[in-house]
């Protein structure tokens, strides 16, 4: 029997989950099928449940479900528990093992494929939803000089730095809060790429060296690469790199196999072109 794999979002159609994990099977000659699952805003929990039934062995998580994912969840392991945010689902009869990858995902897209070091530079992280949840304590792992989160709703901010208080010091706020300073690594990690739009982002917080890195990711650079662009900003990279190595993560947590990932970014970001 082919094991059967997920991932499950809304919107999901854009996703290249399926395309980076049927590289990883041929790659590591492993017997697996995977599928994007469109779930109702309001039928997560069915669409897992549905799946799990089928024989489904685990699933990814995406927008706008990683909270609810936490939720359901029935065993953590460590990095999601700090989260409080799930993106991998692993089953195993009545176990829903709910971890998070997409911090390691981030990281080592950062530091080793973009080869751009955290440790002594100041962080902005725009956004404070599930995404920025799973990637907080691996940034602070990295030891930064400074990690700002910021967000539409100052209080979401808040709440995150709350939160993880025990873990490493975090300023908070609205972005117009950060008006005036500036930092090195930039990470969008709100969904306003997927609708073609803008964070009210201050056009000075950019350093002259400044990374800036979007979570998503299209065929074009988003609108965030193309303000950080015109701002200066001379590094720009989107997602597809943090979407290989989060995946090659989950990869690892279910097949304990940890692939290449190396190729199948280079397959990815040549497709485009």
């Amino acid at each position: 029997m082919t094991d059967r794999y997920a991932v499950v979002g809304n919107p999901v159609a854009h996703s290249k989950s399926p395309l980076i994990h049927a590289a990883f099977a041929r790659q590591t000659h492993q017997d697996l099928y995977y599928e994007a699952i469109l779930a109702p805003l309001d039928g997560f929990i069915s669409a897992v449940e549905i799946f799990r039934q089928q024989g489904g062995k685990g699933m990814n998580i995406t927008v706008p479900f990683k909270l609810q994912a936490h939720q359901l969840a029935n065993e953590l392991t460590e990095r999601a528990r700090v989260a409080q945010a799930v993106n991998t689902f692993k089953f195993e009869n009545e176990t829903i093992l709910g971890d998070n990858t997409d911090g390691a995902g981030l990281i080592r897209d950062i530091t080793a494929n973009l080869n751009f070091p955290v440790y002594g530079k100041r962080v902005l992280l725009m956004g404070a939803g599930g995404a920025s949840r799973g990637v907080i304590l691996p940034l602070l792992q990295q030891q930064p000089a400074l990690l700002a989160v910021a967000n539409r709703t100052p209080r979401k901010a808040l709440d995150l730095q709350q939160q993880f208080a025990t873990h490493g010091q975090i300023s908070a706020g609205g972005y117009l809060d950060f008006a005036g300073e500036q930092f090195d690594i930039i990470i969008n990690a709100t969904a306003a790429s997927l609708n073609d739009d803008l964070p009210e982002l201050p056009g000075d917080i950019f350093a002259a060296k400044a990374l800036a890195y979007d979570m998503m990711y299209s065929t074009k650079p988003t609108r965030f690469l193309q303000y950080a662009a015109q701002r200066g900003a001379p590094h720009l990279a989107d997602g597809i790199g943090m979407l290989v190595e989060q995946a090659a993560e989950s990869f690892y947590l279910w097949r304990g196999i940890r692939p290449d990932t190396r190729a199948v970014i280079a397959q990815l970001r040549n497709s485009r072109n």
